[in-house]
């Protein structure tokens, strides 16, 4: 096990193990964070192996070998020719489009049911009202509390996807097909009535029709996480901080 003393061997395991880790995190992350962290643990161990010149000279030993050694000449013509083609091979796979056009159109705001159910109870979708909206003209603090118990939901559980701006870029969005929904975009929630925005919050991609697919939406089940008054509340912050008026019957 002394070759496990070697910096250079360090470097390499540490960075295997950490592409596997961040590969296994779950929800994917996006590429570019996965660049990202991949960067930094590389300028970590490129810190710790030139921190003394032992580990230096232990870094580039079986470097200078490979590159000088005559025993080592067919290794190292394997090595020098892999490297440039590795990256050919990497760029090729990169600029392969990696979306295919749907084979059937896809709805992007499909009809609602006409109810659903809830923590165990019926839902009728075409009555069902926000309980919280009224109290924008008979109780201002009680209304931006419950503004204020949206904000905390989603940011607890949202802005990875939606974005700390609400549109539709937070830090997962790029590893998603279709991307999170831009609430400030008019063409979302501005069309929709607060009914159909708890069907979706509360089903998720899971309770989509068959028309949106092939695409599914990414949004995950939020039914038995949030309850009835956190996912009135997380609609009615969405509605307040994008400034958009929802989309009523009359």
């Amino acid at each position: 096990m002394q070759f496990l003393k070697n910096a250079l061997v360090q470097t390499v395991i540490v960075l295997l193990l950490g592409f596997v880790v961040l590969e296994l995190v779950q929800p994917p992350i996006p590429l570019s964070l996965l660049m990202f962290y991949m960067s930094a643990i590389a300028v970590g161990m490129a810190v710790y192996s030139t921190s003394t010149t032992e580990r230096m000279e232990s870094f580039w030993a079986p470097i200078r070998t490979l590159l000088v050694s005559p025993s080592l000449k067919l290794l190292r013509i394997a090595v020098l020719t892999a490297i440039p083609a590795g990256a050919a091979v990497l760029t090729a796979f990169a600029l392969i489009p990696s979306n295919s056009a749907p084979a059937t159109l896809r709805v992007i705001h499909p009809a609602p049911p006409g109810s659903i159910t809830f923590e165990g109870k019926p839902i009728n979708l075409r009555e069902a009202v926000n309980p919280f909206r009224e109290l924008k003209g008979t109780d201002q603090q009680a209304f931006a509390g419950k503004v204020e118990l949206g904000r905390e939901v989603y940011f607890k559980n949202c802005f990875q996807c939606h974005g700390d701006h609400l549109d539709g870029e937070g830090p997962f969005a790029k590893a998603f097909n279709p991307r999170p929904a831009n609430f400030q975009d008019v063409g979302t929630i501005a069309q929709l009535q607060e009914s159909y925005l708890f069907w979706r919050i509360a089903k998720g991609g899971p309770g989509l029709p068959a028309e949106s697919t092939p695409g599914r939406s990414a949004m995950p089940r939020w039914e038995g996480i949030l309850n009835t008054d956190q996912i009135w509340a997380v609609i009615l912050f969405l509605y307040e901080k994008t400034g958009h008026p929802p989309r009523t019957w009359e």
